[in-house]
């Protein structure tokens, strides 16, 4: 190969991206995933392991023990908890309220499981009286939702559902990658089992690790599907009773031994991305939980408040809405790709659009980790207003950025 076959040094573009993930990075995460790489089991490593637990069971707000790091994105932490839990001819329950919705049946499906949903219209949410109902007839192995499905911008709420599943002895699994750090997410006050996450969001890093945390009562049921691999396996373990994980890499009964004080070999930590992800945390803890979700919230409000004051229309329920991404019709009459290649190409901005039935209908306008700011905010809404303009949408001018500044102090 010749030194023209090489390509160019990689230079990206700047982008201010306001979609519905991944966000610009916090510039420390920047700092810390350039950090030297040290060997898996250098005291040093391990001791950062150490750190990232106890970083993110305060990031959960949890105690569970087992709260690790799974080394792939968001997605890579779903399908460990689903494929760990459900052995085939389990039954699961999932109430299905956008996109994300039907990517937790895929996977359930994947691993065998017997899956029943509860549809939702897009931009609705599911209520703890259609679950109940639901667990009462189907009697599920495994509850498992989304709380923030950014294809619809709908945040489902969890705390009456936590009790449900714990009357009927129902496990609870939540995906939260879109709503933690932005959301409110109680996870030992609403009897969550498992949840996992990915860092693009609010919590403001890049893709590539997903912590998960895990109750107990959900550990255990793991374990007992507990294989060690033969050139690791000692005298002293013990298998577990039930059938295999049918995934080597996502068996979480392997990766909490890894994680665990024996340190058994599993894989190689990813170094950069646990840097990173450590620094997301210390990020979000420093500034502190009820603060980092109150700056979402406003910035989600003064991006509502402003693309209403110019003219457009919310979509979804507005009373379940998230507070990190709002979902906008596109305007009749003009061509809603264009305009995003627009904001991309004149000014870096990126916006979102839509999966399925929303696709070409709905714009999703995030404001999320490093993101969730004023000048991110009034920044986005006065490109947008200009490229309506220029399609000769009819908008208010010169509303859009006076009301979302109205979210915030001089």
């Amino acid at each position: 190969m010749s030194t023209s076959d090489l390509f160019e040094t990689l230079d990206p573009p700047q982008r201010l991206l306001m979609g519905p993930g991944p966000i610009n990075a916090y510039p420390r995460v920047h700092q810390a995933i350039s950090a030297s790489l040290i060997g898996q089991y250098d005291p040093v490593m391990t001791g950062y392991m150490n750190q990232v637990q106890s970083l993110y069971r305060g990031v959960f707000e949890t105690n569970n023990q087992q709260t690790l790091l799974v080394n792939g994105t968001a997605r890579s932490g779903i399908e460990a908890v689903l494929v760990s839990v459900l052995q085939p001819g389990d039954k699961v329950l999932i109430p299905v309220i956008g996109r994300f919705g039907h990517l937790l049946c895929e996977i359930a499906k994947r691993v065998g499981a017997q899956v029943k949903t509860i549809d939702i219209e897009w931009g609705e949410v599911c209520s703890p009286e259609q679950v109940e109902k639901a667990i009462k007839a189907f009697q599920p192995k495994l509850f498992a939702t989304v709380q923030g499905d950014t294809s619809t911008t709908m945040n489902q709420p969890l705390a009456e559902i936590g009790e449900i599943c714990q009357r009927h002895g129902v496990l609870f699994y939540c995906d939260a990658t879109a709503s933690i750090a932005g959301n409110e997410l109680k996870i030992d006050e609403w009897h969550l089992d498992a949840v996992s996450v990915g860092l693009q969001k609010c919590l403001g890093g890049p893709s590539g690790s997903a912590p998960i945390t895990l109750s107990d009562r959900c550990a255990e049921v793991i374990n007992r599907r507990k294989h060690i691999e033969a050139g690791i396996r000692a005298a002293h373990h013990v298998e577990g009773c039930d059938a295999m994980i049918q995934s080597n890499y996502f068996d979480l009964a392997m990766i909490m031994d890894y994680w665990g004080p024996e340190r058994l070999n599993h894989h190689t930590e990813s170094t950069s991305m646990l840097y990173a992800a450590r620094e997301c945390a210390r990020l979000f803890l420093e500034e502190g939980v009820d603060k980092v979700i109150a700056r979402h919230q406003q910035a989600g409000d003064a991006m509502a408040s402003g693309l209403q004051a110019m003219g457009l229309t919310l979509f979804g329920n507005q009373q379940y809405k998230m507070n990190n991404v709002v979902g906008v019709y596109i305007p009749q009459g003009i061509d809603g790709d264009k305009v995003r290649q627009q904001l991309q190409q004149r000014f870096g901005i990126e916006i979102g659009t839509s999966f399925g039935p929303l696709h070409g209908k709905v714009w999703r306008i995030g404001t999320m980790g490093y993101n969730a700011r004023q000048d991110c905010v009034l920044t986005t809404l006065v490109a947008l207003e200009s490229i309506l303009l220029k399609y000769k949408v009819k908008v208010s001018s010169g509303q859009a950025v006076l009301a979302a500044m109205a979210h915030y102090r001089d």
